[in-house]
């Protein structure tokens, strides 16, 4: 008999934690070896976490909607023998959790009520999320002040910014707030409200004609008229992955010195082949081909001239990537985005990157991604033109130095140069534009690779097999 390890397995080069969605197991439950246990949360993707080995669970250490770092062990199974279901114990709730770590904490009870709150103290630094404050790096405060996440949650519930939760005077090791100094700072602050709103005032009410707003004549308050455009509001609470999302694309343009070039092609033998092409290609192959394969294609025959394109900087060293991993930015049916990558695209035909695309287009937008499928990206394609943007300026996908943006089709009147002269034709033309990372990538760089791309699309060849 013998107690087995689960633990959070590694989802990616630039993931370090995951959110519990569900568990699936209880304490005392028998699970078979690769039955599912748990369901999970990325910034890039849900998974489903499987037993490692056959045996019972005996033990649960992380409960739904904790966030659990890369590694951290999220249960035990028991193998070897079976055991009654009283053997068996699920983790304390939260405040019984931190009686065990800090005794201080017990004196004041708090019960945190966000689903996507952390149940366990760990250091990090504050970040105040009012509209009326500026976020700011971690790093800002790192020489200031840490504050557990059971303190920030309270302190976002109850309002109070960064400036005020500076001034709160902290009783735990060295002089840090604890959620007992917090508790107390917050219901000192309502009684101290409450008494001022109790005093008896002889108000006289005066009313600004023009702006249909009433004073008292002591200007003690405000009362703003029911007309106030203010008032006529909708809030909506962001959804756990558009969080990770706003925070993944701030995180970039910290991290990378973001310039855009754009390019204007001409792609009417592309669009030429595929009209004459995709029924024969549906038939044959049992696979719809859209432009993206195309598109993936060329960058693919692109970056080979230029692998500095395919690389990422850790520190003053930059790192080239020899397998070209190629992401797609995916449209979700709840309007939000992922990125599913094509390993390998380079050592794939048309019809093999046909095959991925649809594949991991179907999967993302019926939930069936994989872990895997979401890593290891070494360059972005997404295609703005599927909504009728004509360009874009695209944001870099961390850890990558690049990402290009296709615009829509459209038929235009162009010049053609030909041995009789000029003419005027009807051409299919389409802008592609390339963020890149200006630290590592000048602008001659991302202009001749921008370039390049567009003469692959520009002289496809309208003969081709596929």
């Amino acid at each position: 008999m013998a107690l087995v390890d689960l633990v959070m397995p590694k989802l990616g080069e630039s993931i370090m934690e995951a959110t519990i969605l569900k568990w699936h197991k209880k304490p005392g439950d028998a699970v078979q070896e690769d039955e599912t246990v748990l369901d999970i949360a990325t910034d890039k993707v849900d998974s489903e976490i499987p037993s490692s080995v056959q045996g019972v669970i005996e033990q649960i250490l992380f409960q739904e909607n904790e966030v659990v770092p890369i590694g951290a062990v999220i249960a035990r199974i028991r193998v070897g023998e079976a055991a009654s279901i009283s053997q068996y114990n699920i983790l304390t709730p939260i405040d019984k959790v931190l009686q065990e770590e800090l005794p201080i904490e017990k004196e004041i009870p708090f019960q945190p009520t966000s689903n996507n709150e952390m149940a366990y103290e760990k250091e990090i630094p504050f970040q105040p999320t009012s509209n009326n404050e500026m976020a700011k790096p971690n790093t800002s405060f790192s020489s200031i002040r840490f504050y557990s996440p059971l303190v920030i949650n309270i302190a976002q519930q109850e309002g109070i910014g960064m400036d005020e939760l500076e001034k709160i005077e902290g009783t735990g090791q060295d002089g840090r707030v604890s959620k007992k100094d917090i508790l107390a700072y917050v219901l000192n602050k309502t009684n101290n409200v409450n008494s001022v709103n109790n005093t008896n005032y002889q108000t006289v009410a005066i009313t600004n004609p023009e702006t249909n707003t009433s004073y008292n004549n002591d200007n003690n308050y405000q009362v703003v008229s029911s007309n106030d455009p203010i008032a006529n509001v909708e809030i909506i609470e962001m959804d756990r992955m558009r969080k990770l999302i706003a925070n993944h694309m701030v995180n970039s343009t910290h991290t990378s010195a973001h310039v855009t070039s754009f390019a204007e092609c001409d792609v009417t033998n592309m669009v030429l082949w595929r009209e004459k092409n995709k029924k024969d290609f549906e038939n044959k192959i049992g696979e719809k081909i859209t432009y993206t394969p195309l598109f993936i294609e060329a960058i693919v025959k692109s970056i080979k001239k230029y692998p500095l394109l395919s690389s990422s900087i850790e520190g003053d060293k930059i790192i080239i990537k020899k397998n070209l991993n190629i992401g797609m930015a995916t449209s979700l049916p709840n309007g939000n985005l992922i990125v599913p990558v094509i390993k390998n695209a380079d050592q794939l035909n048309l019809v093999g990157l046909t095959k991925q695309v649809n594949g991991l287009a179907n999967a993302a937008r019926t939930g069936k991604l994989r872990p895997d499928d979401t890593t290891d990206g070494t360059f972005t394609l997404t295609n703005i033109g599927t909504f009728g943007s004509i360009m874009g300026t695209p944001i870099i996908n961390q850890p990558q130095v690049a990402i290009m943006a296709v615009g829509v089709i459209k038929k235009r009147p162009m010049v053609i140069e030909t041995q009789l002269g000029d003419s005027i034709a009807i051409r299919h033309m389409m802008y592609i534009s390339l963020s890149y990372d200006h630290r590592i990538i000048d602008g001659a760089l991302g202009s001749i690779f921008l370039n390049a791309v567009s003469k692959e699309l520009e002289e496809f060849d309208i003969n081709r097999s596929f």
